[in-house]
């Protein structure tokens, strides 16, 4: 387990010389095996102890009672730490005998119920606003997309105005679904035309190259991750596919090639140009009228959009574009 951004609250012991700082995370408190020492003014080795017979006796399962976090030391590197929630606190009080103990266990409560209370109000107000704001968004929207197909309007340009709006109608339900955590991969295409290779990509890239100045940099790769993307794009385990749909194989091509930063210099463009050129010789690029699945600023968006991500969002980005391009929207 590790710790998000905690929040911290100063912890005063005794008459006050003694401050900790306290990490709250994950609706609980959490100190370092330091910490407790300090705490319960006792040996390190002691506390150590205490906590390894914890988890030997069968108390407390470990897994679910510490958690690692980035911490800066005195000599300025950053280290992982292993941090021990209140459970594990409360026991090792019990088993040095120390008062401290329920002192700490009464402060921390007071600030664990603040902290839900003061979370649970800022998390419902902003889900109000979003939902509020989000469903303002669509109204207007499909008000827009109304009044584009009746004849108040009369010229094209404000025609197709208006209908390039209300395209976006399902690229506002699936962000909707994005935020609410219920995005789904379906309705995709499972027969593939087209694999792409390593030596392909290059060969593609070399091309892109020259419609951007032919620069020494652009396309050079720093490592093998690129080679190693590509190759995971259509890895299989036991004969099956792991991406087994044309469009999952595609959002995690823009994705890997985007987040690996395998080039010095064009990945962004790279990954977008490859996104693009997988998709048409899947004859997915664009639809029967000759109109592209996605727009090219929703991939520019998108693209960005994955690199500032966190690595572990990669499920939910990689599902968006999915669903960008999946058949529903097609039909859309």
């Amino acid at each position: 387990m590790h710790m998000k951004g905690s929040d911290i609250k100063i912890y005063q012991v005794g008459d006050g010389k003694v401050k900790i700082s306290v990490r709250l995370d994950n609706e609980t408190v959490w100190l370092s095996l330091g910490q407790i020492t300090e705490l319960f003014e006792r040996d390190k080795s002691v506390i150590s102890r205490h906590i390894n017979n914890i988890f030997k006796e069968g108390e407390l399962k470990r897994s679910s009672v510490v958690a690692k976090n980035a911490t800066t030391a005195a000599d300025g590197k950053t280290y992982l730490v292993d941090y021990y929630n209140l459970d594990v606190i409360i026991s090792v009080g019990y088993r040095v005998k120390s008062i401290r103990g329920t002192q700490f266990r009464i402060w921390a409560n007071r600030i664990i119920k603040e902290y839900l209370v003061k979370g649970y109000s800022l998390n419902k107000k902003i889900l109000e606003q979003k939902g509020l704001q989000l469903q303002e968004l669509k109204d207007t929207v499909k008000l827009l997309g109304e009044v584009a197909k009746s004849q108040e309007l009369t010229t094209d340009e404000s025609v197709g105005l208006l209908s390039i709006i209300s395209d976006y109608a399902y690229a506002l339900e699936v962000l909707d679904q994005y935020d609410y955590n219920t995005l789904e991969i379906k309705e995709t295409t499972q027969k593939e035309t087209y694999r792409l290779t390593y030596d392909e990509s290059k060969t593609q890239i070399a091309l892109a190259k020259k419609n951007h100045g032919n620069s020494d940099l652009f396309g050079q790769e720093k490592d093998n991750s690129f080679q190693s993307s590509v190759n995971t794009i259509f890895q299989t385990f036991d004969g099956v596919d792991l991406y087994p749909s044309i469009e999952e194989k595609a959002a995690n091509l823009l994705y890997l090639v985007t987040k690996n930063h395998s080039f010095i210099d064009g990945n962004k463009r790279i990954a977008a140009f490859l996104f693009l050129n997988f998709l048409e010789k899947n004859r997915l690029l664009f639809d029967d009228l000759g109109k592209k699945r996605i727009a090219d600023n929703a991939l520019v968006a998108l693209t960005l959009m994955i690199a500032v991500s966190k690595p572990e969002e990669k499920e939910s980005i990689t599902k968006v574009v999915i669903n960008l391009i999946n058949k529903k929207n097609y039909a859309s």
